[in-house]
């Protein structure tokens, strides 16, 4: 399995039984454990991803305790020609999409001085443009079923002016902007848009980073003791996505253990 397994105390949302749910990168990390939670609240789920090796063991891994087939499509979401067809066919599969989690981002360390326009529109594409583009695709589907959720994936890293993620921070930053946006735009259609905004969680990815005197460091910065993991941060999507969260648009809400 893909590490922490609910509690007898877990919450259940009865809410999101047979919700249609995409997940972008939910091969690993922070979005194999939104694929997990959500498969374990009897949603129907998809999830797009690069890496194809550990998104086919993420799907035999959970299949035994799905209460429908996890599909998976291995997809680029810079390549935009192949990302929306793919959210296309996905909701064709499903028969539409309630619950869209824009996940997928990546946090590469960069130098200032080493940034050329080419890299620019890189890394905007995997951290921000596709989130926009996915809302785009699957907006009509939910205002034909009467609403829906979108949960757009923040970094506390530019809240805490980070070093060497510039290009990062500033997607991150702008996702706030078109979370706001959207939510605006598309609660008279009862489509709700919040942020997450996850602290340090500790993933295979995020350790290769840290030094044990650096997790250290990141523990004494929070105001509670632990680490955070991806099931701490699927609680709080699993909230915001059930109909338990019906009022709740527009915001960003953090799951950083009081990092600051």
């Amino acid at each position: 399995m893909t590490g922490d397994e609910p509690s007898a105390q877990t919450a259940s949302y009865p809410s999101l039984r047979g919700k249609r749910v995409l997940v972008t990168g939910g091969g690993s990390g922070i979005g194999a454990g939104l694929v997990e939670a959500f498969v374990r609240q009897g949603a129907r789920v998809a999830f797009l991803d690069i890496a194809e090796e550990a998104s086919l063991a993420l799907v035999a891994a959970l299949t035994p305790v799905a209460a429908h087939p996890i599909l998976f499509e291995r997809c680029d979401i810079t390549d935009l020609d192949s990302f929306v067809p793919a959210i296309a066919r996905i909701e064709a599969s499903l028969g539409g999409i309630d619950v869209l989690i824009n996940n997928a981002g990546n946090d590469d360390r960069h130098d200032i001085a080493q940034v050329t326009p080419a890299y620019w529109d890189e890394r905007m594409a995997v951290n921000l443009r596709h989130m926009f583009f996915a809302a785009q695709a699957v907006i009509p589907a939910m205002k034909a079923a009467g609403g829906g959720v979108i949960l757009n994936f923040g970094s506390i890293s530019w809240h805490l002016a980070l070093e060497e993620l510039v290009l990062y921070q500033t997607a991150k930053a702008a996702i706030e902007g078109l979370t706001r946006s959207l939510a605006r735009d598309l609660g008279r259609a009862n489509i709700r848009v919040n942020t997450i905004v996850p602290g340090n969680v500790q993933t295979p990815r995020q350790e290769k980073w840290y030094t044990p005197e650096g997790e250290a460091e990141i523990i004494r910065a929070q105001c509670l003791d632990g680490r955070i993991q991806p099931v701490d941060v699927a609680a709080l999507v699993l909230f915001l996505s059930s109909d338990d969260a019906r009022m709740c648009t527009g915001h960003d809400y953090f799951v950083d253990a009081g990092w600051r």
